[in-house]
């Protein structure tokens, strides 16, 4: 009837909630749009990373380990072979004189053998001069030397040889104590020890091995 008489027609009241709804979104997303910014921008920022300020180094080229080139010919392979050998051998060696538990012979290992070497390092032994009585015996007692000299000789052996026997067991009873009171709870057998003890006091210092860790005189 409204719309006969020239009247504007009402808007349905449906209509109009789903106008009011449609707003109301578009205002709550406005509102929204700037704390889903701000997250972001948080996001960011945890997941920036500052520069350092200088350039990342690089790896020096003589921090590489580079390949040996092949060898050219048999020869060669032979030679750097031996050269290998050779250089392992030295290094060996020098790892024995310093006494390394790792590099030492099966005979040289274990604290017993330490603590021996160490004593008969540690005293003048009447057994290293034994070689070199022996080779004066043996020049002293041929038989183009004097009667005299002959039997100077002789009597110089006997001396030496009673003077190697008691200063050798005076070293194994020294071994012995040693041995008991650092090492109480060893299962080795003491003869070993004292073979051990008695072979390196008649061997020159110099060319012992594995080479002597302490002074003459030193205590132990």
């Amino acid at each position: 009837m409204g719309a006969g008489l020239g009247y504007p027609c009402p808007v349905p009241t449906l209509f109009r909630r789903k106008s009011n709804d449609l707003v109301a979104d578009a205002v709550a997303q406005v509102e929204a749009a700037p704390a889903d910014e701000g997250t972001l921008a948080d996001a960011q920022s945890k997941a920036y990373t500052p520069s350092k300020g200088r350039a990342t180094p690089k790896r020096k080229d003589g921090g590489r380990r580079v390949a040996e080139p092949p060898p050219k010919n048999r020869r060669e392979a032979y030679r750097r072979l031996r050269e290998k050998d050779r250089a392992e051998r030295a290094e060996n060696r020098a790892a024995m004189l310093a006494g390394r538990e790792d590099k030492l012979l099966p005979r040289d290992r274990g604290p017993e053998r330490r603590l021996v070497r160490d004593v008969v390092d540690s005293r003048r032994n009447i057994g290293t001069m034994f070689f070199l009585g022996a080779l004066i015996v043996i020049v002293g007692s041929s038989k183009s030397m004097p009667p005299a000299v002959q039997v100077a000789a002789n009597l110089f052996w006997v001396f030496l040889a009673l003077a190697v026997i008691i200063d050798s067991f005076l070293l194994c009873r020294k071994v012995k104590r040693l041995i008991k009171e650092r090492l109480p709870k060893t299962t080795t057998k003491m003869g070993g020890h004292y073979f051990y003890a008695i072979m390196r006091s008649i061997t020159f210092r110099k060319i012992r091995m594995p080479a002597p860790q302490v002074k003459i005189g030193e205590q132990i």
